[in-house]
């Protein structure tokens, strides 16, 4: 396997009859070209998923390495409230690595690709000591519609958009499941919004940070099906979105109350009155 044999068989992987006026060349050339549509906001995004880091070939197999390592890129899409248009995929492969492991690893990039109407545009390739995937997903919304995390404001409601702990409950063997379609049903309505990666007392604590608001949760959360309250914490990669909207604002389906923004320290978060420290997921420590 040689960069000109394994670049060839990627193009044929990712290859599409779907006709796409804005995607003006794909893989081929030095950059793909896009001529981006009118009156919307591009959103541009990327993830690494690293070999012995966020999963081990033991325990994942190549099709749902392929889907994990997409599937990150696309839920950081869904918390801004896009649209996931493309991806860009490069592979920094270790000398164990053949030919079949690359195309099934496309075979999981794909299935998640075409579940989302995501066409795969470009990448990378090179050798490592360990299999990294870097991805890089472009996304778009309506000009200024785009959900952020700064926007929470004291007596909004907070709400997540499903069962917690699922992941940590499965031991991270679980397929993420990207909330786009729930991300597009908050515009307009939430203030702020962001994807849960870290584990809800993590990423609570962020979100309430940029929006200079404390929180505090009900302590009551929707449990996965076997999930300690600890893994709905602090379990993490269970990409739920988690959003504040006002106080008058219905909680749209597929959404569940667990909390109220308040004014205080930025940051604090307590769980039913108790101090909740932002533990969980940190890839530096």
């Amino acid at each position: 396997m040689n960069e000109l044999s394994l670049i060839r068989s990627i193009r044929r992987y990712t290859a599409s009859g779907r006709r796409d006026p804005a995607l003006i060349a794909g893989i081929g050339d030095d950059c793909a070209i896009l001529r981006p549509r009118a009156h919307e906001d591009l959103l541009l995004t990327t993830d690494f998923l690293i070999e012995d880091v966020h999963f081990r070939r033991k325990t994942h197999t190549t099709v749902d390495t392929g889907w994990r390592a997409l599937a990150r890129g696309l839920s950081d899409i869904a918390a801004m409230g896009g649209d996931a248009r493309y991806a860009l995929i490069s592979l920094a492969l270790p000398p164990w690595v053949r030919a079949s492991y690359v195309r099934d690893l496309y075979k999981g990039f794909n299935l998640l690709a075409t579940q989302h109407g995501v066409r795969i545009i470009g990448g990378d390739v090179t050798r490592t000591a360990k299999l990294t995937i870097d991805v890089v997903v472009i996304g778009a919304v309506p000009r200024g519609r785009a959900l952020r995390r700064s926007g929470a404001r004291p007596g909004d409601v907070v709400c997540v958009s499903g069962a917690l702990g699922r992941a940590a409950v499965s031991k991270y063997r679980a397929r993420p499941e990207p909330r786009l379609a729930l991300g597009r049903k908050l515009r307009g309505k939430a203030t702020a919004c962001m994807d849960l990666s870290d584990g809800l007392a993590m990423d609570l604590h962020r979100l309430c940070l940029e929006s200079g608001v404390a929180a505090a949760l009900d302590g009551v959360l929707p449990c996965a099906p076997g999930a300690t309250i600890e893994q709905a914490l602090q379990g993490g990669e269970d990409y739920e979105l988690l959003c504040t909207l006002p106080p008058r604002q219905p909680v749209p389906r597929g959404f569940v109350r667990i909390g109220v923004v308040l004014s205080g320290k930025p940051g604090t978060v307590t769980f039913a009155g108790a101090p909740l420290p932002p533990s969980g997921w940190d890839p530096l420590a």
